[in-house]
């Protein structure tokens, strides 16, 4: 990716550490998150990074470090701060409603947005009914944005894996979220659709301005998508730079190859 100039930082991990029990899933991790940027977290498997996202959005909650996010400090986040404040996920496993169509599922990510009480939505009269409009509205312009309008009406359950994970891109992007945390959107894809969530990626980073953390163990995608890359393994932060720095680093190399270990 050609370098571009970054915002301000906007989110910052500064020396994060997590356990579960005698296990050290995360040793001593700090690293930035710029403004507009695309900054990919990678390594091998079990490296911590899917934790490292969890700690980001409050579902973890780490022994020891900081979380700074738009300017405010804490040693951990919560997950309703998390979303509240425009920060937005989605899983490596998918997490949809599989009874439920891809519309529905989308509009589950409007539910922060939504106003009106349960009395005025139960009656759907006045505000509530215009506030449900245009929420529909919202999902219908994803819908349209994520070329899914054939299977608007399908239940999820009923969809092929890569276009499950296009919905629950979906239903993360229907709460606007600032801050986009992916967790491996293209793994099981084929080709052409690893080619389609790419272009999506890189259009909600432009179209949207969404700033996107991203794992994703497809490392031609990671060199092509991101501004920086930090690198994990077993815990311990290997790198962090730009994506040529990282791809001749030797510790990445060694890890990679299983040289380390």
């Amino acid at each position: 990716m050609n370098e571009r100039n970054l915002g301000d930082v906007v989110l910052e991990v500064k020396g994060i550490s997590l356990s579960f029990g005698a296990i050290r899933v995360l040793n001593n991790i700090s690293f930035n998150v710029r403004k507009g940027e695309i900054r990919s977290i990678i390594g091998p498997n079990g490296a911590g990074k899917s934790s490292m996202l969890n700690v980001i959005n409050g579902v973890y909650h780490p022994q020891e470090g900081s979380i700074t996010y738009r300017g405010e400090t804490r040693q951990q986040m919560k997950v309703h701060h998390a979303a509240a404040q425009g920060i937005a996920r989605t899983f490596q496993n998918i997490a949809l409603f599989k009874g439920m169509s891809t519309l529905d599922n989308i509009m589950t990510g409007r539910n922060l947005k939504i106003k009106s009480n349960l009395l005025w939505q139960a009656i759907y009269w006045g505000k509530a009914q215009r506030e449900e409009i245009e929420h529909r509205r919202k999902v219908e312009e994803i819908i349209d944005f994520l070329e899914i309008q054939e299977i608007r009406k399908t239940p999820v359950g009923r969809l092929p894996y890569g276009m499950q994970k296009r919905v629950e891109l979906g239903r993360a992007l229907a709460a606007e979220p600032d801050l986009l945390l992916l967790d491996e959107p293209m793994a099981g894809m084929n080709v052409e659709e690893k080619e389609d969530m790419c272009r999506f990626v890189l259009d909600i980073n432009d179209e949207f301005g969404t700033t996107i953390v991203l794992i994703e163990h497809d490392m031609g995608v990671v060199m092509d998508l991101s501004d920086r890359v930090v690198v994990l393994d077993y815990g311990r932060q290997l790198a962090d730079g730009a994506p040529d720095e990282v791809r001749s680093n030797q510790a990445v190399i060694d890890a990679y190859l299983g040289v380390s270990h």
